[in-house]
């Protein structure tokens, strides 16, 4: 499997984090500029940034919890070489379960959708770790 077809669905997921990283930012800059909240509101803690902000905020830092392991699992699977057409198959399901998580965390953020979202993402990122450790393991022991 070529590195490009590993790598891609980890950029996909890059840019899905930047993408909610600059709305965000431009979020909170509206709302200040427009005084709507005001910088020592925020000093001390998040709690004063409207709804909107909250949720972007939440879909933002959701990108540093469950992704970790997507990312540490490819990088494990290009270092041993055990990434192959499954492996990539299953990075894109779990890359399109966080972009559907995502949006409907900025959008309706109904929590029943989006938990089933992020179930789904579990389950298959929960495979792509048990299938990577029964490779692994029956490589060394030749079976």
């Amino acid at each position: 499997m070529s590195i490009s077809a590993i790598i891609l669905p980890v950029l996909v997921l890059v840019g899905l984090t930047l993408i909610l990283l600059f709305a965000l930012g431009r979020s909170r800059l509206g709302v200040l500029r427009a005084g709507e909240v005001k910088v020592g509101d925020i000093a001390l803690g998040e709690r004063n940034w409207p709804k909107r902000i909250l949720q972007l905020q939440n879909a933002y830092h959701n990108q540093f919890e469950l992704p970790v392991l997507f990312y540490v699992l490819v990088v494990l699977a290009l270092i041993t070489r055990k990434a192959d057409m499954l492996f990539v198959v299953m990075s894109w399901m779990f890359v399109v379960s966080r972009l559907v998580h995502a949006g409907i965390h900025v959008t309706s953020n109904k929590l029943s959708r989006r938990f089933m979202a992020f179930v789904v993402g579990v389950l298959i990122l929960a495979a792509m770790w048990i299938i990577f450790a029964v490779r692994i393991f029956a490589a060394e022991t030749g079976v």
